[in-house]
Formats: C-alpha cells, sequence, structure tokens
C-alpha cells in the first residue's frame, strides 16, 4: 500500500475527527497554491475566504463565518491547531457522537465569528480573521466542561488534570489579549464560551448539534437521487405460508455478529470512532 492508499483508507476510517484534520490541511495547501505571496512571504487571503469584520464585506459574504475556519495563515499556526484539535477531539469523541462533533465545530466556528466582527464594529477596528482555533477550544472546553478531573499524561509533567491544561490555554490567550491578534483572541475566548455553554444545555436536555445534524441531513437528501424501481408483475400466492420456527441461537448469533462488527470497528479506527449507541450496546453486552 502506498503512502496515497494509506491516507486515503486513515479518511474513511478515521472517523469525524480525522477527516476535520483533513480538510483544513487541504484548506492550507490550496492556500499556498492560490494565496500565498512568496515575493513578500506573507498569505494574502481574499475577502470570500477570511472573515471581515467590515459589515458591507460580511453582510455580501455570509459563507465566511465559517470558510474562515478551515484557512490558517501559516504552518506553525496550522500544526500547533491541529495537534490541539488531534488531543480535544480523542478526548470529547470519548463521550459524545460524531454527529455532535461536527454540530459543534460548524456552530462554534459560527458564534466566535459573530463575536468577533461585532466587537470589532462596535470598537470601530477593521480587521479580518482565519484559523480554527475557536471551535478547537470549544471541543476543548466541552469535554473539560464534561469531565474536569480527567487525567491526562504529558510528557515531562506525568498526570495532570484536564482543567488544568485548559486554563493555562484560556490564561494565555487572556494574557496575550493586548499584545496582539486581538481579533483571534477574542474568537477564542467566543469559542471556549460556546463550547461551555454547549455543555450545559445538553445537559438540560438541549443538543445544539442537532442544527447542523437536520441541516445537513436536508441537503443530503435533496441531492440523493431516489431509487427508481422498475415495474415488476406481481403474483398472488394463496397457499398458506408456513410458520419458521423461532430459534435463541439466531438471535445469539445476531448479537454475536453485531460484537463481531463492533470489534472489527475498534480495530481498525480505534475506540473512539464508536458512536454512543455502539459504547453503550457494547457495554451492556459485556455484562
Amino acid at each position: 500500500m502506498n503512502i496515497l492508499d494509506d491516507l486515503k483508507l486513515q479518511y474513511r476510517l478515521g472517523g469525524i475527527a480525522m477527516r476535520v484534520i483533513y480538510w483544513n490541511i487541504a484548506c492550507f495547501i490550496l492556500s499556498l497554491i492560490f494565496f500565498y505571496q512568496y515575493s513578500i512571504g506573507q498569505f494574502d487571503f481574499p475577502s470570500w475566504i477570511a472573515l471581515s469584520s467590515d459589515p458591507q464585506v460580511f453582510m455580501f459574504k455570509p459563507w465566511t463565518f465559517l470558510t474562515y475556519a478551515f484557512f490558517h495563515d501559516g504552518f506553525l499556526h496550522l500544526l500547533f491547531n491541529m495537534m490541539v484539535l488531534n488531543f480535544a477531539s480523542t478526548l470529547f469523541l470519548t463521550y459524545f457522537t460524531q454527529k455532535q462533533y461536527l454540530g459543534l465545530y460548524i456552530l462554534s466556528a459560527l458564534f466566535a465569528g459573530v463575536a468577533f466582527a461585532l466587537s470589532f464594529y462596535l470598537s470601530n477596528i477593521s480587521g479580518s480573521i482565519v484559523g480554527a482555533s475557536a471551535a478547537i477550544m470549544a471541543i476543548l472546553v466541552a469535554a473539560t466542561t464534561y469531565s474536569p478531573l480527567m487525567n491526562v499524561r504529558l510528557f515531562l509533567f506525568g498526570n495532570v488534570k484536564l482543567w488544568h491544561i485548559t486554563a493555562v490555554i484560556l490564561i494565555l490567550d487572556l494574557m496575550q489579549f493586548r499584545l496582539g491578534n486581538m481579533g483571534g483572541h477574542i474568537s477564542h475566548l467566543a469559542g471556549a464560551f460556546f463550547g461551555f455553554a454547549y455543555i450545559k444545555l445538553l445537559q438540560n436536555g438541549t443538543d445544539l448539534s442537532i442544527i447542523v445534524s437536520k441541516t445537513l441531513d436536508f441537503f443530503v437528501n435533496l441531492f440523493r437521487k431516489s431509487p427508481s424501481s422498475p415495474f415488476t408483475k406481481v403474483h398472488k400466492n394463496y397457499q398458506k405460508p408456513t410458520q419458521k420456527p423461532t430459534s435463541r441461537i439466531v438471535t445469539k448469533d445476531k448479537t454475536q455478529q453485531q460484537i463481531d462488527e463492533i470489534l472489527d470497528k475498534i480495530s481498525q479506527s480505534g475506540y473512539d470512532c464508536l458512536t454512543k449507541e455502539e459504547k453503550e450496546f457494547l457495554f451492556k453486552a459485556g455484562k
């Protein structure tokens, strides 16, 4: 298997977190091809990708409230964000589903984008931002809010509580608030707030990610071709149907088959790729 096939396999089996990372990397590669000014050594993102704080720009390009969250202004910016995203994704998907993950990523990016544009507009400041940091902070803070005392093993530091890591990152953001990249730090903190609010609402029975799931399902079903069933001639059969005997062995085989499928999925993609229903089924089956 060559590298390209290996990457395709990882994308197909790695779950939504791996796909989001791939999307960010793909957008960065496109940025290097189309938006990097090699003469001056920096990116020049167009107004239809980067999120601008100017209402005359974002009102006519509302999709930029989402596109900005998949582009990065430099390799180190991308590398650090993807490392934190991979770390936060593993924690979040331990407790929640992939649909909730994607919903939180998208909604937090939108919320942080609105917070950035509104704060800059009220402060009479003009600027634009790119980067997935706000959505990443939302995922990290959401996992921390749900399980703050989770032990995380860090190189050189040993076991530390998850909330300690998140607190350090948030404090660093606050300390750099006035030093530079003010718009970025505003979006980071807005994303963190949204991640906290998402978990609190979820614990009270309100799952905001359903908005994204239903929207995506609507467009998928809209463009999905309905299977055309050819005309078939129907013959009536008046023979009395014979009742198939039920067997407990068949039921057991189906249960075992489902267990085997879940175990195969774990061996290929890891435990984190399982849905909440699959985790509960495996837990009950193991009793």
